[in-house]
C-alpha cells in the first residue's frame, strides 16, 4: 500500500512540475507573487521576472539583477540572460513550512546602479504526498471490567506532514459493541481521538478486544493510516482518580529560572488504601522535548521549570498530565495543562546590510538610496516593534520601505565633496520593549567628486610691470589658478584666447599650459607700446570641463635706451654744428644762441642737462644747464679773439646716462658787419624758426589730442568702475629745455619716473592712454610726484 502511495506521489510530482502558477501583482505592496506546487523538479520555470517588472533583458544583466539570500543552497535563481525565475532544487513544502496553512517564500531581489529592491513572494501549494502515520503500529490499553460506560480513553493521534486540507480530517473505528469514537479539536489542525466506553465489559465472556483505528486525510483521492488497538480487560480496582479542576492553565514568563513553580495539579480517588494513593506523571504521549523543559513531582503534582523557556520558540505549551492510583490494577485519569508564555524583551534587533554603495556622487539628488538594510527582532508585540535612526548629524536619513523591517539609507540634503568627502555614521535600531534593547551598525560613505567648481585665479585682475627690452628666455610673469575639485576635475590648463576685437598682443606672448608661466616672444619698446591688456583662460579637465578667465594688465617701464637728439643747431649735412655771429660791442648777458635737444625716454631718463665740454675762453661765455641758453659773461675787449668754438654736452639723467654734443662757432664781428650779417641771418633764422614752429605745433597738437583721449578714457573708467585710482601731484616751475614733463613715483623701495604731456594738478592716470601714463594700483602704498620740466 505504501509502495502504491509513493508511485502515485511521484506521478503527481511529474505532473505538477510542468505547471507554472499565475502571476499575481499587488499594487499596495509593490510585490510580484507567484504560486508553485511542491515537489516540482529542478529547472522548472516559476515566472518571467523581466516581463513582470517591465524591464528588458539587457537592463537585468547590466544592473546585476540578483536574489539576495543568505542560504548556501537557494531554492530559486534568476537567469540574467532571459530574466526567468527557475527552481534550483526540489521544493519540499513540509521541509520549508512544516504544518503551516500558508507557505510563502519571500525573496528580496536587487537591481544596482541605482539601487532598487523588488520583492517576490512565491506561494508553495501543498500536494497530498504523505499519508497519515501513527507513532505505533499497535496500541495496548488495560481497562478494568468495572469501568462504567462513558469512560474516555485518549488515543495517540496520527501525524500527516501535509497541511491544510491534506492533513488528517477524520478518524474511523472498526465496528464493535463496546466503544464509540469521539474526536476532539486541539488547534493547529490537530484532531485528538478518544475511545468512549458505551457498554460495560464482561471479563469472563471476553478478556481481550481488538479494534482498528483509521486516520483519513482530505486529499482526493484520500490517503489513510491505521493503528491496531488491543484492549485487555482487567479486574478489581473500580475507581479512577478525579482531578479537582476541569481546566488547569498557567502564565509563565520566558527565561524563567529552573525550579520556578508553574502550577500544581491535584486529583483524588474514592478508593481506600493503596488504591487511593495518587501518583502524578506526564501523559504517555507527552513529547520528550517538553519533558526536558518541565518536570512534575509524582507526589505533590507540582510542575516546575527545568529547561530554557523561549517565547520565540513556543508561545504556549499543552501538557497532558496523568494521575494514577496505586491499586494492583491502577486506575488513571488524564488532564491537559495549558501554559501560556509571556514574551520578555530578551532579543536585540539585528541589522543586516542588504545592499550598499560605498561611494555616492556629490551631485546626487535628495532621496538617493545609499544602502538597503533589514532589521529583525525575534520578540513580539512592542518588544518586536523596531525604530531605526542615524545617531550623527549627517546628510543621510533612514527611510522605511514598503516591506516590513526594511529600510533605505537615503540622502536628505545636498552633498558637497569640497566641504566633506567622507562620512562615517552609526545606524541604531531600537525596539519598544521595557527596558528597550538596541543594536548598532557603522556605515562608511565616500562622496565622489563631480566637476562643479570652476578654476579660480589667485588675483583678478593681474597687474604686472616689466621693463622694456626684456629678455626672451625667462618668463616675464605668471598667473595661477586653483580648483576645489579632485583628480582630473582639478587638473588645470592655461591658454590665451585670440582677441576677436583685433588686439594682437596675445600673438607676442606664449603661456605654459601646465604652470601658467608666460614668455614674451618679442622685446617690448616703451616708446612704441606703453601698456596692453589680454585675457588668460584656465580650464579644468573634467567632463564637461569648466573654465574661468582673468584680465592681465601689463605696463612697460622705461629704460634709458635713447640718447638725446640735438634739434638745434643742425648743419645742412645733418651734423650738430652751427655758426653764430655777434657784435663785438654786446654787453654781458647777451643771448648768443640756445641749444635745443630732445630725449625719447621719460622721467630721469629724459631729463636733459647741458654743460660746456669745450670752450675757448671760459670767462667769456656761460651756459644755462637747464635751458641750453648760451650768454656772454662779459663785454668783448680788443684782445679777445674774433672766433670762439664752444662744444656743448647734452646728457640725460639715466643710471647709465647717454649724451650728445653740439658744436657752436661764435664769430665776433664789428657792429657794421654784424648789422649786415644780421639781416641775412635774420632771414635764414626766420625760415628756420618757421620750420621749428611748424614742428612744435604738430607736437603740441599730438600731445593735446593724447591728453584729451586720456581724459575721455578716465571719465569712462570712473563711470564703469567703483575703484578710484587717484594721485596727487606736485608741480615745479616750467622750463624750456625739453618738450615733455615727468612724473616721479615710488612703489615699495623702487622709484620710477614717467614722462608725458603736461597735466594739471590732481589729474588721474589711467591704463590704456597713449601719453606715457601709468595706473597706480594702490594709493595706500604708492606715492606719486609730478614734476613739469
Amino acid at each position: 500500500m505504501e509502495q502504491r502511495g509513493r508511485d502515485a506521489r511521484r506521478a503527481r510530482g511529474y505532473l505538477v512540475g510542468c505547471v507554472v502558477a499565475v502571476l499575481l501583482w499587488s499594487v499596495a505592496s509593490a510585490q510580484i507573487r507567484y504560486s508553485i506546487s511542491e515537489e516540482i523538479n529542478e529547472g522548472t520555470v516559476v515566472g518571467n521576472i523581466a516581463k513582470d517588472l517591465g524591464l528588458d533583458k539587457r537592463t537585468l544583466k547590466n544592473r546585476k539583477y540578483r536574489i539576495v539570500s543568505s542560504s548556501t543552497e537557494p531554492l530559486f535563481h534568476v537567469d540574467q540572460d532571459d530574466g526567468i525565475l527557475y527552481v534550483s532544487r526540489k521544493v519540499d513544502r513540509e521541509e520549508i513550512c512544516e504544518r503551516s496553512n500558508a507557505c510563502v517564500i519571500n525573496l528580496k531581489t536587487v537591481l544596482e546602479n541605482p539601487l532598487e529592491i523588488h520583492y517576490v513572494a512565491i506561494e508553495v501549494l501543498d500536494v497530498n504526498d504523505h499519508s497519515p502515520v501513527f507513532p505505533e503500529k499497535e496500541k495496548r490499553l488495560e481497562i478494568f471490567e468495572s469501568t462504567l460506560p462513558g469512560a474516555r480513553f485518549q488515543l495517540q493521534p496520527a501525524r500527516d506532514p501535509d497541511g491544510g486540507q491534506f492533513a488528517v480530517q477524520q478518524y474511523t473505528l472498526s465496528h464493535n459493541d463496546h466503544f464509540r469514537l469521539e474526536v476532539k479539536e486541539r488547534g493547529e489542525d490537530r484532531k485528538m481521538p478518544f475511545l468512549i466506553l458505551k457498554k460495560p465489559f464482561d471479563r469472563e465472556a471476553l478478556r481481550e478486544h481488538r479494534l482498528l483505528l483509521t486516520a483519513i486525510d482530505g486529499g482526493r483521492p484520500a490517503r489513510s493510516g491505521t493503528i491496531e488497538i488491543l484492549i485487555e480487560v482487567l479486574d478489581v480496582n473500580d475507581n479512577s482518580p478525579v482531578f479537582t479542576k476541569d481546566v488547569y492553565s498557567a502564565i509563565l514568563n520566558e527565561n524563567a529560572a529552573p525550579g520556578t513553580l508553574v502550577i500544581q495539579v491535584n486529583a483524588t480517588d474514592s478508593d481506600e488504601g493503596a488504591n487511593s494513593e495518587i501518583v502524578y506523571s506526564f501523559g504517555k504521549e507527552v513529547d520528550k522535548h517538553l519533558q526536558k523543559l518541565f518536570s512534575i513531582d509524582p507526589v505533590t503534582g507540582k510542575i516546575k521549570v527545568t529547561g530554557l523557556i523561549d517565547f520565540e520558540e513556543n508561545e504556549s505549551y499543552e501538557i497532558d498530565i496523568q494521575a494514577s492510583d496505586r491499586g494492583t490494577v491502577p486506575f488513571s485519569a488524564d488532564k491537559t495543562v495549558i501554559i501560556k508564555v509571556i514574551d520578555l524583551n530578551d532579543n536585540p534587533p539585528e541589522i543586516e546590510v542588504t545592499s550598499f554603495s560605498k561611494s555616492v556622487p556629490e551631485d546626487s539628488k535628495i532621496g538617493t538610496t545609499v544602502a538597503l538594510i533589514s532589521v529583525d527582532d525575534l520578540d513580539s508585540g512592542p518588544n518586536g516593534q523596531v525604530s531605526c535612526f542615524i545617531r550623527e548629524d549627517v546628510p543621510f536619513a533612514v527611510s522605511p520601505s514598503l516591506q516590513d523591517n526594511m529600510y533605505a539609507i537615503v540622502t536628505k540634503s545636498r552633498l558637497d565633496r569640497e566641504e566633506k568627502y567622507f562620512y562615517e555614521f552609526t545606524i541604531v535600531a531600537k525596539d519598544s520593549g521595557e527596558p528597550s534593547l538596541s543594536s548598532e551598525k557603522i556605515i562608511s560613505v565616500v562622496v565622489s567628486d563631480v566637476n562643479d567648481n570652476r578654476p579660480q585665479f589667485s588675483l583678478s585682475p593681474y597687474t604686472f610691470y616689466i621693463t622694456e627690452n626684456n629678455g626672451l628666455i625667462a618668463p616675464v610673469f605668471s598667473v595661477r589658478a586653483s580648483d576645489l575639485d579632485d583628480s582630473d576635475n582639478a587638473h588645470i590648463s592655461y591658454h590665451i584666447p585670440r582677441d576677436s576685437s583685433g588686439n594682437n598682443v596675445g600673438l607676442f606672448l606664449n603661456i605654459n599650459s601646465e604652470n601658467g608661466y608666460i614668455l614674451a616672444l618679442k622685446s617690448f619698446d616703451f616708446e612704441t607700446l606703453k601698456t596692453f591688456q589680454f585675457q588668460v583662460v584656465a580650464t579644468d579637465s573634467g567632463t564637461p570641463s569648466l573654465s574661468s578667465n582673468v584680465t592681465v594688465n601689463v605696463f612697460i617701464l622705461d629704460q634709458n635706451d635713447n640718447a638725446p637728439v640735438i634739434l638745434y643747431p643742425v648743419s645742412s649735412n645733418g651734423s650738430a654744428e652751427g655758426v653764430e655771429e655777434i657784435p663785438r660791442n654786446v654787453n654781458a648777458g647777451h643771448l648768443v644762441t640756445k641749444v635745443r635737444a630732445y630725449d625719447a625716454d621719460i622721467g630721469y631718463n629724459g631729463w636733459l642737462l647741458f654743460s660746456l665740454q669745450e670752450v675757448t675762453d671760459h670767462s667769456l661765455f656761460g651756459l644755462d644747464r637747464y635751458t641750453g641758453q648760451i650768454r656772454t659773461l662779459r663785454s668783448f675787449t680788443e684782445t679777445d679773439e674774433a672766433q670762439h668754438k664752444l662744444v656743448i654736452l647734452v646728457k640725460d639723467n639715466g643710471n647709465v646716462s647717454l649724451s650728445a654734443t653740439a658744436t657752436v662757432i661764435v664769430k665776433v664781428v664789428e657792429p657794421k658787419e654784424a648789422f649786415a650779417a644780421s639781416d641775412v641771418k635774420s632771414a635764414t633764422m626766420d625760415e628756420e624758426d618757421n620750420n621749428v614752429t611748424f614742428y612744435l605745433m604738430i607736437t603740441l597738437g599730438s600731445v593735446s589730442t593724447l591728453f584729451l583721449i586720456s581724459i575721455i578714457v578716465l571719465i569712462a573708467m570712473q563711470c564703469s568702475k567703483s575703484t578710484d585710482y587717484t594721485s596727487k601731484y606736485l608741480q615745479e616751475p616750467n622750463y624750456d629745455g625739453t618738450l615733455c614733463h615727468s612724473i616721479q613715483y615710488r612703489s615699495g623701495e623702487k622709484r620710477y619716473m614717467l614722462v608725458g604731456p603736461r597735466m594739471s594738478v590732481g589729474s588721474t592716470i589711467v591704463p590704456g592712454s597713449h601719453a606715457n601714463t601709468l595706473m597706480l594700483p594702490d594709493r595706500r602704498t604708492m606715492t606719486a610726484e609730478v614734476r613739469h620740466i
